[in-house]
């Protein structure tokens, strides 16, 4: 009984956070004068569409979010592959060597994500202000590229690969980047993949430093661009559900592809 109990509970969770997703899905295939038509009294009607249409789609890829949704996937691909080449190596270099003061650089690591990083988005922005990096790719992808949650999975990760292996190729002649790319970088694909999802998730949803950074049109980013469909005395909120759900369906196709990687770097890197 207790666990059929935790069952229906978790399927009645689930089913709360679906219903709002089903109501916008629903509503981007509406036009946006009928969005709020079928709220009271609810009905089946609310959450299922019989006459779809495509109008909200394709007036939103006709304006701006349609550039903006591509400059998001580029700075988000530019993130990950910088991303790890720094975090990975950053995490070799606490994990493989031993050198006084080690405690405390992974402990500013550490520290490093659990600051919020809104918390220093103003100061940073004007310090990039001064080096002409505004409305610059370079200004959007830097401050993702070192990401300390990712280091500390890397660096948990790579404690738990044998010194042995280390010792074994050093004795054939490999240099410690020799080492780094050919047992530590093979041995850690699940946690590479997973700490590449933390980077892409960390930019991809990332507003207020691509508000700060990137305000022309050609550097403007998919969550800038949604939250500016919404005017001051109008919204058509057809095209902002539209909006949603596209920048919903691109990271969720990611997340779902890497899931069971993911999930087995979070858990080898607890067990390490």
């Amino acid at each position: 009984m207790r666990r059929l109990g935790l069952s229906v509970l978790g399927a009645v969770i689930g089913l709360l956070f679906f219903i709002p997703l089903l109501w916008v899905v629903t509503n981007s295939f509406r036009p946006g004068s009928e969005t709020f038509a079928h709220l009271s009294p609810l009905t089946w009607e609310s959450f299922f569409e019989l006459r779809p249409t495509l109008i909200n789609y394709r007036d939103l890829f006709g304006g701006e979010i349609g550039r903006a949704t591509l400059n998001s996937i580029l700075v988000s691909a530019a993130t990950v592959v910088v991303g790890l080449a720094v975090c990975a190596s950053a995490a070799f270099g606490l994990a493989a060597f031993q050198y006084r003061g080690r405690g405390l650089a992974f402990g500013i690591v550490v520290l490093s994500f659990l600051v919020p990083f809104d918390a220093i988005a103003i100061p940073l922005s004007a310090m990039f202000r001064d080096w002409n990096l505004t409305n610059t790719f370079t200004g959007l992808v830097l401050p993702g590229i070192g990401n300390g949650m990712a280091i500390f999975l890397l660096r948990q990760f790579f404690l738990g690969i044998p010194a042995e292996l280390v010792e074994a190729g050093r004795l054939d002649g490999l240099g410690w980047f020799g080492v780094f790319r050919w047992i530590y970088l093979p041995l850690s694909r699940p946690a590479l993949i997973g700490a590449g999802l933390m980077l892409f998730l960390f930019q991809w949803q990332s507003y207020v430093w691509p508000l700060l950074i990137g305000t022309d049109a050609d550097h403007i980013v998919g969550p800038v661009a949604l939250a500016n469909l919404q005017g001051q005395n109008f919204t058509d909120y057809g095209l902002v559900f539209a909006g949603a759900v596209v920048l919903t369906i691109i990271p969720l196709a990611v997340i779902a592809g890497f899931q069971k990687y993911f999930v087995q770097s979070v858990s080898s890197s607890g067990l390490k």
